[in-house]
């Protein structure tokens, strides 16, 4: 598995447009379906990254604890299906029931919300605020497979409580690492 950080989209920018079929609900969702007026959580995922298996159950966690409170949160996916079966949607529907996901799990098959957000690894994480403002992108915690430290969120959660408490949220941010997302060939 190859280690990839992700880009980090400059702060401030406003979460790009997209329309995609929903693999739980199988229906087209849109940015104004799955946005909300306290904050949105968008997450480039799969189903078979090593590192977004090991923090799914966080994922979980997370979406549970801050749902209730307003914030949305939507999953991703945006690899090659030709050459990654395995993250199909019909596949994703299964892992989104499976790992007991609360929010829509996205198909991106042309990859280009990807792109628009300058997505580069599974996990990918971004936090908007209440105007669809970008004031986080990166990892849920300092946690991976085989470094031994727990999947707490405590990066997201630190940066929900500030956005939910209506503080600025801090600039120090670490990238998210994980699987590149698995492009198309040109």
């Amino acid at each position: 598995m190859a280690f990839t950080e992700s880009n980090m989209l400059p702060l401030g920018t406003k979460a790009p447009f997209f329309s995609l079929p929903d693999t739980v609900s199988d229906r087209i969702l849109t940015l104004d379906d799955v946005a909300s007026d306290v904050a949105m959580v968008i997450m480039f995922l799969c189903n078979h990254c090593p590192y977004v298996l090991h923090v799914n159950s966080g994922i979980v966690a997370l979406a549970k604890d801050y749902q209730p409170k307003g914030v949305s949160f939507v999953g991703i996916s945006s690899n090659d299906v030709d050459n990654y079966p395995q993250d199909a949607p019909d596949k994703m529907k299964i892992v989104a029931h499976t790992e007991g996901y609360t929010f829509p799990y996205l198909y991106d098959e042309t990859q280009e919300v990807a792109k628009a957000y300058d997505a580069a690894c599974t996990p990918d994480f971004y936090v908007f605020d209440g105007e669809r403002r970008l004031v986080y992108r990166g990892r849920i915690d300092g946690s991976r497979p085989k470094n031994d430290l727990p999947v707490t969120g405590e990066d997201l959660r630190a940066v929900l409580d500030a956005v939910l408490r209506g503080d600025t949220v801090t600039e120090i941010q670490y990238p998210s690492g994980g699987c590149n997302i698995k492009w198309k060939p040109n």
